[in-house]
C-alpha cells in the first residue's frame, strides 16, 4: 500500500475516533472529583474570592490613565462614576473583611486620586531630572516602564491602605508582568521616586523608601528568609531607604532592620544585610581579570584566545 493512501486511511480513522462520544461513566467521576467539597489551600481561595485577572488589569489601567492624563471636566464627569461602579464590582468578588463595606471603600478611595497624580506629577520630574536620555515628560509619561509601575503601585497602596484584599496584590502582579518591576503594594514609598531602567527590581512588602530615592535595574531591597517563613508574617521584614539614597544596578540589601542612612550611595552588586551610616559609599569590591594579547591575527575571532591559558608572568589570583 502507497504511504498516501495510508496516509489518508489514519486521517479517516481518526475522524472516525473523534465522532465516538466520551464515556459518560468517566466524564461524571472527574466531574464528581472535581465538585468534592475539601478541605485545603485551594478551597480556601476559592472562598476568598478570585477576581477575573483581566478585569482588575483593565481597572487599574483605566485608573492610571485618568490620573497621569485625563485632565478635561466633562471627561472626567464620565470617566469618575465608571471607575467607581466598577471597582464597586471587583469588590464585590472578593470577600471583604466584616467591617469594610464597598460603597464605604469607593467612598474613601476616590477623594485619593487627586494625591495620587501630585505624587505622580513628582515622580515624572523626578524622571526627567535624573535622566539625561529624556527628551520630554510626554516621553516619561508615554514610554518608561518605571512610571507604570509607579502608577499602579500608588494606586494599589491606597488600595491596600483602605484594608482590600487581593485586588492591590493582583495589580502590582499586573504592573510586573507589564513591566519587570515586582513592587508589593504594601511598600511605603516617598515622593520623587525614580526607577532608572526598571528590569528586575523587586521592593517588599515592608520596605519604607524615603524622598528623592533612585534606583536602578537589578534591585532587591527583600527578606532575609527563614525556612518558616510564616514566623514572620506581620512582622517587618525589608531594609528602610531613607530619604537621597541612590542604588546601582544589581544590589542586593535585605533585613527588616537594616537602615541605608540619607544621602548614601549603594554601589552595583553590592550585597548588604546590615545598617550603614548616612552619607556612606559603598562599593563591592571589583573583580580581577586576566588580558591575554591576540597572539594569530589569522585565527578566527572567536578562537583567538585560549580561556584557560595563563599568561607567562601571570600569577594566578587564588
Amino acid at each position: 500500500m502507497s504511504s498516501g493512501k495510508s496516509s489518508i486511511l489514519r486521517r479517516v480513522a481518526r475522524a472516525a475516533d473523534r465522532d465516538q462520544p466520551i464515556d459518560p461513566e468517566v466524564l461524571e467521576k472527574t466531574v464528581s472529583l472535581l465538585a468534592a467539597e475539601e478541605e485545603g489551600a485551594l478551597q480556601q481561595a476559592a472562598c476568598e474570592g478570585l477576581p477575573e485577572p483581566d478585569e482588575v488589569a483593565d481597572w487599574v489601567e483605566r485608573c492610571k490613565r485618568l490620573v497621569l492624563m485625563q485632565r478635561e471636566r466633562s471627561a472626567l464627569r464620565s470617566e469618575v462614576p465608571q471607575l467607581a461602579q466598577r471597582l464597586l464590582e471587583l469588590l464585590d468578588a472578593v470577600c471583604l473583611p466584616a467591617h469594610l463595606e464597598p460603597h464605604a471603600l469607593v467612598e474613601a478611595f476616590l477623594p485619593r486620586l487627586a494625591e495620587i497624580r501630585a505624587r505622580l506629577e513628582e515622580d515624572v520630574q523626578a524622571a526627567y531630572r535624573g535622566d539625561p536620555a529624556a527628551r520630554g515628560f510626554g516621553e516619561i509619561v508615554a514610554a518608561y516602564p518605571a512610571i507604570r509601575a509607579i502608577a499602579i503601585h500608588r494606586i494599589a497602596h491606597e488600595l491596600h491602605l483602605l484594608g482590600v484584599p487581593i485586588l492591590p496584590r493582583m495589580m502590582s502582579e499586573h504592573a510586573h508582568q507589564q513591566t519587570g518591576i515586582d513592587i508589593h503594594p504594601g511598600a511605603r514609598i516617598g515622593r520623587r521616586f525614580f526607577v532608572d531602567h526598571g528590569t528586575g527590581v523587586v521592593v517588599g512588602e515592608t520596605t519604607e523608601i524615603g524622598n528623592d530615592v533612585r534606583i536602578y535595574q537589578g534591585v532587591t531591597l527583600g527578606a532575609l528568609s527563614p525556612r518558616q517563613g510564616e514566623s514572620l508574617r506581620g512582622r517587618k521584614r525589608h531594609p528602610t531607604i531613607e530619604d537621597e539614597v541612590t542604588i546601582y544596578a544589581g544590589a542586593t540589601i535585605l533585613g527588616g532592620e537594616t537602615v541605608i542612612g540619607r544621602g548614601s550611595v549603594i554601589g552595583g552588586n553590592v550585597w548588604l544585610t546590615q545598617s550603614i551610616e548616612p552619607g556612606s559609599r559603598v562599593v563591592a569590591e571589583p573583580p580581577r581579570h586576566g588580558v591575554s594579547p591576540r597572539r594569530d591575527p589569522n585565527t578566527p575571532e572567536q578562537l583567538a584566545w585560549a580561556l584557560a591559558e595563563k599568561e607567562p608572568g601571570v600569577e594566578d589570583p587564588a
